[in-house]
């Protein structure tokens, strides 16, 4: 029966590695098959090189801009005001989160507050922020940070109120404190929840980092697009989209990577990662 059993958990482990691989292999395609499209398309004069570089000639001046320094730069400007701000956002969506979930005076001030600004789109507030901050780092970071903090306390809120009120109860008769049953069984229990918001919350921190530079310039893979814009720079604004493109991918391949390594005891990490 033990030989039998084994055999039938290599035989799961081998049928999800190969599912694993076969995703790889299907996103592999689709990458290559639009980078070919993009190639074909723009060299078969259906539209200008300055309306549509081709690939090729994109992919060249990126190899330029990496060997100038210009593109190490840009992007580590960009992913510094895009972390820090996801980071202080995080810290504060989760701290957040929890005093709501198990403060009836924090859930009734903050409850309003947070119901009314999550669908509000907060890079609106942008010309405020600069008028009070300027157009330095920290106006950045400070939208960076206000963009982030939204998902994050409303997954954390999600989270802890959906632990199961048995296994609350069972702690309660045990001795447990309301600290220990926050820290030690409502916040492990919610912690997928809690990290599906960080996994929102971080692509989001990109994509303010790179709109705030749009609009303020400087240094940044926004701000350089944005000269590139202005100086009809085709190639360099389509340069920028791919290297966003990258970036954001590796940011939330990185946060899949770390949810899984953090949820190894979740039944969930049973399933293999299709992202």
């Amino acid at each position: 029966m033990a030989i039998v059993t084994e055999s039938m958990r290599e035989e799961s482990a081998a049928s999800r590695m190969l599912r694993s691989a076969g995703w790889g292999i299907a996103r592999v395609i689709s990458v290559i098959a639009l980078a070919a499209g993009w190639e074909l398309f723009a060299r078969s004069g259906a539209v200008t090189p300055f309306m549509l570089p081709p690939l090729s000639a994109v992919i060249e001046r990126i190899w330029s801009d990496l060997v100038g320094g210009d593109l190490l730069l840009n992007t580590g400007v960009t992913l510094y005001r895009a972390i820090v701000g996801f980071l202080i956002g995080a810290t504060a969506g989760i701290g957040l989160g929890m005093a709501i979930s198990r403060n009836g005076l924090a859930h009734w001030f903050f409850d309003p507050i947070i119901s009314v600004g999550f669908p509000m789109p907060k890079i609106a507030f942008l010309p405020v922020v600069i008028l009070w901050l300027g157009v330095y780092d920290i106006s950045k970071i400070t939208m960076v940070a206000v963009e982030a903090i939204f998902p994050v306390v409303t997954a954390t809120i999600i989270g802890i109120r959906g632990v199961e009120r048995e296994l609350l109860w069972s702690a309660r008769n045990m001795g447990a404190s309301e600290r220990e049953l926050l820290w030690q069984i409502a916040l492990p229990a919610a912690l997928p929840q809690i990290i599906t918001g960080l996994q929102v919350g971080l692509p989001i921190a990109l994509i303010v980092a790179i709109v705030t530079e749009m609009f303020m310039g400087g240094y940044g893979l926004g701000g350089a697009m944005n000269t590139a814009s202005r100086f009809a720079d085709s190639r360099g604004v389509f340069a920028g989209i791919v290297e966003i493109a990258v970036i954001g991918y590796a940011l939330v391949k990185g946060m899949s990577i770390a949810r899984r390594r953090l949820l190894l005891w979740h039944q969930e990490a049973v399933a293999p990662s299709t992202v």
